[in-house]
Order: C-alpha cells, then sequence, then structure tokens
C-alpha cells in the first residue's frame, strides 16, 4: 500500500482541487482510500461528494474549570491568566475558547478550586464518497492541537486501508510547514506539492520543499495555474531542476475548475478543457510510482 501526500507551501494554490480531480481519476484503477488532513479548514468532502457514516470527538488538550462551589472570588486566577480567559464574578468562571490550558491557574489557586479537564478540540469523521471511504478532521473555532488531530486521522486512515485492502491512500494535507504539515508527512511513500507561479508561490514551494526532504520523504512537484506568469514559472522550474526535482504536472489556468467546484465535482469528471487533460497526464506520471 502506497500513500501520496498533497501538499501546498501556501493556501490558494489549488490542492484541494487537484487532490479531488486524483481521486476521482484514481478511483477508476485501483482501490483507494482518502484522508483530509486539512483539519483547520477541510473541505475536500465538498468536491468527492462525501457522506458522514460515523462522527468521533476529539480530545486533543486540556482546559480549566473553576469548581463554583468551592471559588471564593479571590482574583488569583485572572492575575495570572496571561490569555485573558478568566471571567470575573460571584464565582469566578473560563473562557472555554481563550483557555490555553496551561494550568497556571490551576496551580496558583489557594483554595483548589480549579481542575483541569480533557478538552473537546473537534471531531473526525469516517464518510462514504463517490471515490472511496473518506477520513477527514475538524478543530473546533480557537483551538489548538491540530497536530495531534491530523495524526489522528491519519492513524484511522491506514487502518481502514489495511482493513479494506486498499492500495493507494490519497491524502489532502494542510497548507504551510507547521505541525499538522509535518503530521500529514509521516509515514508517506511520496509527496506531491501543488504550487501556483507567484513569488509567494515560489517561496513557500522552497519550504515545504525543504520540509519533505527533512523527513526523507521523496517530494514532486505541480505547476498549477502555469500559463498566469511565464517568467515565474520558468524561476520555479529553474529551481525544480536545481534540486532534482520532478514537476510532475503543469495545469494551465481554466475557468471550467471553478465552475466545476461551484458544483461540488471534481475537474476531470466530463473530462473535457485543458486543465482536466493535464490532471489526467499527471496521474499517469504518477500512477507509475505509486501503483505496482
Amino acid at each position: 500500500m502506497k500513500e501520496l501526500v498533497i501538499l501546498s507551501g501556501k493556501g490558494g494554490t489549488g490542492k484541494t482541487t487537484v487532490a479531488a480531480a486524483l481521486a476521482h481519476l484514481a478511483a477508476q484503477e485501483v482501490h483507494l482510500v482518502l484522508a483530509d488532513a486539512d483539519v483547520d479548514a477541510a473541505n475536500l468532502e465538498l468536491v468527492v461528494g462525501a457522506e458522514v457514516q460515523e462522527e468521533h470527538e476529539f480530545y486533543g488538550g486540556k482546559e480549566a474549570i473553576i469548581i463554583p462551589e468551592e471559588c471564593t472570588a479571590c482574583g488569583r486566577c485572572a492575575e495570572v491568566c496571561r490569555f485573558a480567559a478568566i471571567i470575573e464574578g460571584q464565582p469566578y468562571s473560563v473562557d472555554d475558547v481563550l483557555c490555553e490550558g496551561c494550568a497556571v491557574c490551576f496551580y496558583q489557586c489557594p483554595a483548589e478550586a480549579i481542575h483541569m479537564e480533557d478538552a473537546l478540540d473537534g471531531y473526525w469523521f469516517l464518510s462514504r464518497s463517490r471515490y472511496g471511504p473518506l477520513v477527514h478532521g475538524a478543530l473546533r473555532a480557537g483551538r489548538e492541537n491540530s497536530g495531534k488531530l491530523v495524526a489522528l486521522v491519519k492513524e484511522q486512515t491506514r487502518r481502514l486501508a489495511e482493513e479494506n485492502g486498499a492500495e493507494l491512500v490519497l491524502v489532502d494535507g494542510p497548507p504551510g510547514i507547521g505541525c499538522p504539515v509535518i503530521a500529514s508527512l509521516s509515514g508517506a511513500s511520496l509527496a506531491m506539492a501543488v504550487t501556483e507561479p507567484t513569488t509567494a508561490g515560489y517561496h513557500d514551494l522552497e519550504r515545504i520543499i525543504g520540509v519533505a526532504r527533512h523527513f526523507g520523504v521523496p517530494a514532486l512537484v505541480c505547476l498549477n495555474k502555469a500559463d498566469l506568469s511565464p517568467a515565474q514559472g520558468r524561476e520555479i522550474q529553474r529551481f525544480c531542476a536545481e534540486q532534482g526535482i520532478e514537476i510532475v504536472g503543469t495545469i494551465p489556468f481554466d475557468p471550467r475548475v471553478n465552475e466545476a467546484i461551484v458544483q461540488g465535482r471534481p475537474i476531470t469528471v466530463d473530462g473535457s478543457g485543458p486543465a482536466a487533460r493535464a490532471i489526467g497526464r499527471t496521474w499517469k506520471r504518477l500512477k507509475r510510482l505509486l501503483v505496482p
């Protein structure tokens, strides 16, 4: 079983659009399991027609709880809290959105009226999509520990893939280079960075390639909206050539992509248009590396 993680150094490059199209193409040839590891803003399910089958709670950290009958309203917790999470009153209480779970108030409370409890930070889901099972997560607003939720999504995806004898796991990863990205790269067979011909796209491509190399994951590049800036595109091609990185896909700008997204389907479903044809060629190159 191979695992392809699709990443981008920044948001807005078309990562999920490409991931959904590859899922559509791959599902026609291999037994596929999907994962959306962008738990801060998951949206792959919108394009692959996902229907939730199971919902599970995710507890990633701790939060402070003030026991009303034990609180003396001395104000010590408000004094030591650096996140303004303490609400003054009779008794005091905690704003669970602002609380970072640092436990300083717990240790400083003279009345021992504060307890640390597991915090409900989000949810993970098992869904049925048009192209195979999908595991995805959703972090609650203002919550952290997204790297832990990504790790849980990946763990459940692999379990599901092994149980179903899947040949390929396709992961729509998070943007950037932080902890969620590192968690999504764990155990991956191959990473494909989707970038765009802009200054920010080029800069962030360098960063995401560096992260993949640091963790020993082979990386390829897909240049999306390639014809919007030929000069910037040549810079990205030069960088990839210098680094020995294969550009596995070059996708032109195509207004049909937006139309397909609005309709909730991958651009490759009808197969027409330059973007759909380019993604089809990209899948053929990837298939040689991923499918025996």
